[in-house]
């Protein structure tokens, strides 16, 4: 649905190998901004209604409805309103934005005109990690050729409507994919979060209301608005509506991005989509939605790809992130891996963050090393369960998911790691 365009399945994989630069000719052959002619002749807030009716959520990670939070921000009195597209993708194993841009750069700048229209906004950012200079050049060749063709800049397609589009280049945190540390970012601050509320529909680039969006949700806008909430709702399932972008990677045959219908469940992502296992491995764990994301062992895998039945279940759909692990893997080496990051990663502002990954750094450090006690396992929860309850941001919050649930399923690997655990003595017993 998403990366198809609007007809040809196989269109974007042709545009991949065969086209140097995608061009506006080749997005319009396919019906691009037909949905942006339709909508300018009609009220903004059909659009609103018609992405609430859809069901439409945030594909960043919070999943909040699309509809709901641009209603937020049209609601409000302040004339001067801003869209930003969060390119900034620093979720560790994902791709799918860069994807988006490199290929159907036009259908994620027809959703941001789409969604300024709706909000009442006349100036948009696209916020692009800096590790992206290939997109970041492809967008703005993207914004110009749309801007010849005026279907950007003053009086789109004829219309009293104007929307402006800049990109902004990052930094390189991945605290600032964090909504409100993106716009400290962008207002010359420090790339620290703030306190909510309020939230950016109230209160966001530079005090005005402000719409920020992931890129996969906007690339979702003039798809709905072209072809209806009816024919989106026909795709997925009546409680997640519509697809999802999974990054696939790890021990499988084929890795890559992928598009999958909500409902289809994580062991057919492996093995449909995926291939299954390279080389007849079998699988020990999968981390699912990124560094910030779970590990859960294979009998989980048949959980669907549902907001409800993964919170359910524990798992975090996240930004789609799927890493399959196989037997020769090392789950304290993985878990170790993600502490370390987030520990570069932190911005130091609050003490559960920063001296809590501290904490939990040394003693998985420990427990590779083979010097810790099993008290120290215990410690490592209780670190990690503070951090999740009392750090300032998302990134405290989440930094420990991966830590509690490798610990909730495979805790035998952290014990057997112990100087005095029971099942490390007998296995020496065993050996010897």
């Amino acid at each position: 649905m998403l990366t198809a365009l609007h007809h040809n399945n196989d269109s974007v994989f042709r545009l991949s190998l065969f086209q140097e630069f995608p061009t506006l000719m080749h997005y319009q052959s396919f019906g691009g901004y037909e949905a942006l002619k339709q909508a300018l002749t009609g009220n903004p807030v059909n659009i609103i209604e018609t992405l609430a009716a859809a069901g439409l959520r945030g594909r960043g990670g919070a999943a909040f409805p699309t509809g709901l939070k641009m209603q937020m921000v049209r609601n409000n009195a302040e004339p001067v309103r801003y869209v930003i597209c969060n390119a900034d993708e620093g979720e560790p194993g994902t791709f799918k934005d860069r994807f988006i841009m490199s290929h159907i750069p036009f259908q994620l700048l027809e959703g941001m005109t789409l969604a300024a229209y709706a909000v009442g906004a006349r100036k948009g950012y696209i916020y692009i990690r800096h590790e992206y200079p290939e997109v970041q050049d492809t967008m703005r060749r993207s914004i110009a050729a749309a801007s010849a063709a005026g279907l950007l800049g003053k009086n789109i397609l004829g219309q009293e409507f104007s929307f402006e589009v800049e990109i902004f280049s990052g930094a390189g945190s991945y605290l600032c994919g964090e909504e409100t540390a993106l716009l400290s970012s962008m207002e010359g601050k420090k790339g620290r979060p703030r306190l909510k509320p309020p939230y950016p529909t109230q209160y966001g680039l530079w005090g005005k209301p402000t719409l920020i969006n992931n890129v996969e949700t906007l690339a979702n806008i003039s798809m709905i608005i072209s072809r209806g909430a009816s024919w989106y709702r026909s795709l997925g399932t009546s409680d997640s509506p519509g697809t999802k972008l999974i990054s696939l990677s790890g021990d499988v045959a084929r890795r890559g991005l992928y598009e999958v219908p909500f409902g289809t469940t994580f062991r057919e992502m492996i093995e449909e989509y995926g291939g299954g296992m390279k080389e007849g491995g079998s699988i020990k764990a999968v981390n699912i939605g990124g560094a910030s994301g779970v590990v859960v062992p294979p009998w989980e895998l048949d959980c669907t790809l549902e907001y409800q039945s993964c919170q359910e279940r524990g798992i975090t759909i996240g930004s789609g992130a799927v890493f399959v692990m196989n037997e020769s893997r090392s789950i304290l080496a993985n878990v170790h891996n993600r502490v370390e990051f987030f520990l570069h990663e932190s911005c130091g502002k609050c003490t559960p963050c920063r001296e809590g990954l501290r904490q939990a750094g040394r003693i998985i450090h420990r427990l590779i090393a083979g010097e810790a006690e099993l008290s120290e396992v215990d410690n490592l929860e209780r670190y990690t369960r503070a951090m999740q309850n009392a750090a300032f941001c998302g990134l405290g919050q989440a930094a420990g998911n991966s830590l509690i649930s490798s610990l909730r399923y495979f805790r035998q690997e952290y014990e057997e790691a112990c100087l005095d655990s029971t099942q490390r003595f007998e296995r020496r017993e065993v050996t010897a």
